[in-house]
């Protein structure tokens, strides 16, 4: 626990999300408001000034020639970040933010995951980052499903997964930082309400395979499932009572995919057996 204390700074910001008291405090008032876009899905402000965790934004720049005044990112006492690039310390912020979040949510699972609505169901694709899954994502909400998400699946006790929409990280090949796309760029529309799960799809990315996957047993779902969980380590029986649910109630297949555009097709037409 930490006191959200103003002294030396100009703003700060209290909110909660899923049962955690978070704080964020700046020295420059404006940069709260772009702050604001890197926070959860469903944050809410709160007036509490004991939190779980604190961060602290200082904005530097240069004052003088010569003179280099950096952007700092904290952590309660622990430095996360040190640039000259705004954009960095949003991105640090958001990182460890969401990944804090991800581990410490209480009554929630979260399990690095792309997340698409279809006919009522969700579609899970595990995966951890730079796996493929925001391109498959995208690619399967162009072909009409719905966003949910392409960083975490966030499964509640009864093993039905809930929105956690923010705007997709898109990489455009270049070698550049992902660019954030809000799903309407692409055509559709984030979901609203939690779903129980359809499918479970396995799948890593292979130059010219079509997807033709196997089924795995429900303890092999699990343990697929489990080794993309946030909490794992620090709550495995936790974690696998939310995941046994999971795949008590929807296939599991798993194999090696081609191009997401083809992917998706082939997913979508799984998913509608």
């Amino acid at each position: 626990m930490e006191k959200l204390d103003r002294l030396g700074w100009a703003a700060d910001l209290c909110f909660t999300a899923y049962g955690l008291r978070i704080g964020i405090r700046v020295n420059q008032p404006e940069v709260l408001e772009q702050l604001a876009d890197y926070l959860p899905p469903g944050w809410k402000p709160s007036a509490a000034r004991v939190v779980d965790r604190l961060y602290s934004v200082k904005i530097g720049g240069s004052v003088r020639p010569g003179i280099r005044n950096f952007h700092l990112l904290y952590a309660g006492p622990s430095r996360l970040a040190r640039t000259m690039v705004l954009e960095g310390i949003l991105e640090a912020l958001d990182f460890d933010l969401q990944l804090y979040v991800a581990e410490k949510a209480r009554r929630r699972v979260f399990v690095h995951a792309g997340v698409v609505g279809w006919r009522e169901r969700a579609i899970v694709i595990p995966g951890m980052s730079h796996a493929g899954k925001t391109t498959l994502v995208a690619a399967l909400v162009r072909a009409g499903a719905t966003y949910y998400s392409d960083e975490y699946a966030v499964f509640d006790a009864q093993g039905s997964v809930h929105p956690y929409a923010r705007p997709l990280g898109i990489r455009d090949g270049n070698g550049d930082r992902p660019r954030r796309c809000p799903v309407q760029e692409l055509g559709g529309t984030p979901g609203a309400k939690p779903l129980a799960v359809g499918l479970v799809a396995v799948s890593e990315y292979r130059v010219g395979a079509s997807w033709r996957p196997r089924a795995l047993s429900p303890g092999q779902g699990a343990l697929a499932l489990l080794e993309n969980t946030v909490s794992a380590r620090r709550r495995p029986g936790a974690a696998l009572d939310v995941l046994q649910q999971v795949v008590s109630q929807a296939p599991v297949l798993k194999g090696a995919r081609g191009e997401a555009a083809d992917a998706a097709r082939e997913i979508l037409d799984r998913a509608m057996g």
